[in-house]
């Protein structure tokens, strides 16, 4: 069985440097490969609803404490920020100086719009970067990406949305009176089989139920 390594959003650690710290425990604990850790004021307070940022020397803190938390060297913590559009370019430079330093292992970027931002990023970057959200003809290009650190690019949420709105379709149609095998969109025979491991499943109740 082929195994993939899970990189999991850990928000801003759920409190203060010790509780990033306890998370970083828990989460390298249940076999997850790494976990970004942000500098977002969370939750956000009472107000505006705007969001804000840690000052840099709090969001570094969690870093630092992270990595000292953490038992396997290989697990990794990925510094978060969305400085670029929250406090501006030249924050997220300074912060990705500091975070650089600190030993995060990546550098997770969102709000980053314009080629020329990722461009100042890059230059004093010295760590692989993800992009999160980044759109447009040259930040949707892989090699332009690669030829400037990025590792990972995620494309949004459009997997579940997708998802979601074929269960409300499908439940639609379902309520108005389709009759289950008239319903559009279905997977085919083949699919379902592939993609819940039916081959494994009939094995493992072979071998250890004792079936047919």
């Amino acid at each position: 069985m082929k195994r993939l390594p899970v990189l999991v959003d850990a928000d801003h650690g759920y409190g203060n440097a010790l509780n990033a710290m306890r998370t970083v425990q828990e989460v390298e604990t249940a076999g997850i490969a790494g976990m970004t850790l942000e500098d977002t004021v969370l939750p956000r307070s009472y107000g505006d609803g705007a969001v804000t940022l840690l000052s840099l020397e709090e969001g570094l803190g969690k870093v630092r404490a992270g990595l000292a938390a953490r038992d396997d060297p290989s697990f990794c913590i990925v510094a978060r920020t969305s400085a670029v559009n929250v406090t501006g370019l030249a924050d997220a430079v300074e912060r990705t100086k500091a975070y650089t330093a600190s030993g995060a292992d990546a550098l997770f970027y969102t709000g980053i719009t314009k080629p020329a931002e990722l461009d100042a990023i890059f230059a004093v970057a010295t760590r692989p970067i993800i992009l999160g959200g980044a759109e447009g003809p040259e930040l949707s290009d892989r090699g332009f990406l690669a030829a400037r650190g990025v590792r990972i690019a995620l494309q949004g949420h459009q997997p579940i949305m997708a998802a979601q709105r074929a269960v409300f379709e499908t439940l639609k149609a379902l309520r108005d009176g389709t009759p289950p095998k008239q319903l559009q969109g279905l997977p085919d025979k083949e699919l379902m089989p592939r993609i819940t491991r039916d081959g494994d499943y009939r094995r493992w109740t072979k071998d250890f139920l004792g079936g047919a």
